[in-house]
Parts: C-alpha cells; structure tokens; sequence
C-alpha cells in the first residue's frame, strides 16, 4: 500500500530478529548517508559544547573495560548534539606512560634504569613508539561496531611533537594569567623504575603485593615526670610501636593520652610503659602482659629514643 505524504516508514520488523545482523545494517547505513558527519553541518551553527577525549593506550588489546569508558565517552555528546549544541569529537592515542615502558621492558627481557641504558635509550623509546600503535586497528574495529560516533581519521598521538607543543603551550597560557601554582604534592615512587608513580600507575596489576616489612619497639625514656602525676613513670621507658621506623629520624616527641590507661612493665633491667588496652592499637600485645600497676598519664616530653634501644616485644 502507498504510504501518505507525510507518514513516516517503518519497515515490517520480522519476527525472528538477528541483532548483530540489525545492528551491523544499522552501521552501514549510518556510513553510508555519513550520518555522523551530516550532525555536525546541522549543528555548526549552534553553541560549541567541548569535548576531551582521554585517550586509550593501544600498546594492548581493548577489553571490557574500554567498551564501558567508550559509551560514556558517546553518550554525552550525542545528547548535547540532540539538543543543538555543536559537538566536534576528535580520536586520540595516548603514546605516554610508565606501562608503556614496563611492557617494552618484559618484552626485550629488560629489568630496570641500567638495562635500559646498555640497550640504548634512542632504540627503548623507538620500541616504545612502536607498542603504543600496536592496536590501532583493533582499537579503531572497536569503536566503529559500538557505534562510537568519533573522528578516527585525524586522531592525535600524544607522542607527536605538535600534541607535546600544544600541552607546553597551554601551560603558558595558564601561567599567564596566574592560575599556575607552585606547590608540594606527596607521591608514591618506585626505586626499580626510579620515578614517581601517577594515580593511574598505581591502579595497574601488580602494583600493591603484600609484604612482611620489620615493626620495631622503641624505648623512648623519661625525663621528667609532670607535678602531680603519678611516681610510677619514674625512670621507665615509653615503648612506641610503629611500622614506619623511617620516622624516626625526625622525631621530637612522644604523646599520650589523658584519658588512656597505661601499664608498667618491669624486667631486670629497664622499666616500660606502654597502652593497655592494646585491641585498639594493631600489633600492640600489651593487653596480655598482666600486671597490678597501672595509672593514668598527662602530656610530657621525652628524650630521643636511646641509640641502639629497639625491643621486639610479643
């Protein structure tokens, strides 16, 4: 039957449907009638939405996780071109990165800064370059059958040396105009790579792996006791437990607790103080070393710890 003029078609949908079959008919159509290109001459005019794209690394195969970044990635834009905003979308490749390099490394059989230097630091960063576009294809096969409206055509490397010149000059530009601050930031480095790691770097498998690192318990003596306290502390030791014996350097000072009840330890030798109620303190076993004399603390300082002094106690 003739249609009307003016009545939209819809062909018959059959009652058997092949999805990939549709789905694929539905991408040729949209390359065919260039639909992604036609929503951008029909929007030329209107406000410019601006879109980012952070780039994939394609020195790997794309997973699932890329499928799931890569909607979000389309989703937004076409619903900004839907309301007649001008969305120009343009591919790129990040090129940059310590996975890049630590891949390149297994594959030449490399392990660290020094055999990197004797393979020759021109031929890594040539073997690199190469990594990085190893799956382009696969990558770009990707985005077209999710229907990832992108330009692949002219996407951009940011190894190329017109993508580093643009980030330098944006820099600039930031700087200009007194928004660049100099500051400190605390970041986790990594002695095999002799480098600081990026939030992203820390996210990669292996990564954190667990570990038996040494605790140490320091002997931290006193030297005064404050008026009105309690005769017990004395002559004794402060015992402090830390994991992170590095510190100790630099440190001054031992606080405690008002509110805490602390117990003495005694041995033949030296006298100690340390928390009783060590559930609350992880590693801190004094909750089993029973004892009558227990007392109630104020504030004072300490001398450093004494050289040499380190106890394990369990």
């Amino acid at each position: 039957m003739p249609r009307e003029p003016g009545t939209p078609y819809f062909p018959a949908v059959p009652a058997a449907i092949d999805l990939p079959a549709a789905e694929r008919e539905i991408l040729q159509r949209w390359r065919d009638n260039k639909v992604f290109d036609r929503s951008l001459e029909r929007t030329a005019a209107g406000a410019l939405w601006t879109f980012y794209e952070g780039p994939p690394t394609a020195n790997g195969r794309p997973g699932v996780h890329h499928i799931e970044a890569r909607v979000f990635k389309d989703v937004f834009p076409r619903f900004k071109t839907m309301q007649g905003c001008y969305v120009p979308r343009q591919a790129g490749w990040d090129c940059h990165g310590l996975p890049v390099e630590v891949a390149v490394e297994k594959e030449l059989g490399l392990s660290g800064k020094k055999d990197i230097e004797a393979y020759g630091i021109a031929a890594f960063n040539q073997r690199c370059r190469e990594s990085v576009l190893r799956y382009v294809d696969a990558f770009e096969e990707l985005t077209t059958r999710l229907g990832y409206w992108i330009d692949l055509s002219s996407a951009y490397k940011t190894m190329d040396a017109t993508y580093i010149e643009s980030v330098w000059w944006s820099l600039k530009e930031i700087y200009g105009r007194g928004l660049l601050v100099r500051d400190y930031r605390i970041s986790p480095y990594c002695p095999r790579c002799e480098t600081a790691l990026s939030d992203h770097e820390m996210g990669q498998p292996d990564v954190y792996r667990p570990v038996t690192d040494p605790a140490v318990t320091v002997r931290f003596p006193l030297v005064s006791v404050p008026p009105g306290a309690s005769p017990l502390p004395g002559g004794a030791d402060l015992l402090v437990w830390t994991t992170t014996p590095w510190t100790l350097v630099s440190n001054t000072a031992v606080a405690v607790h008002p509110d805490e009840t602390y117990m003495w330890w005694p041995s033949s030798s030296w006298r100690a103080c340390l928390a009783r109620d060590g559930t609350s303190r992880p590693g801190c076993a004094a909750a089993t070393w029973s004892g009558p004399r227990t007392g109630r603390l104020s504030r004072w300082w300490t001398s450093p710890a004494r050289t040499g002094s380190c106890q394990e106690r369990s």
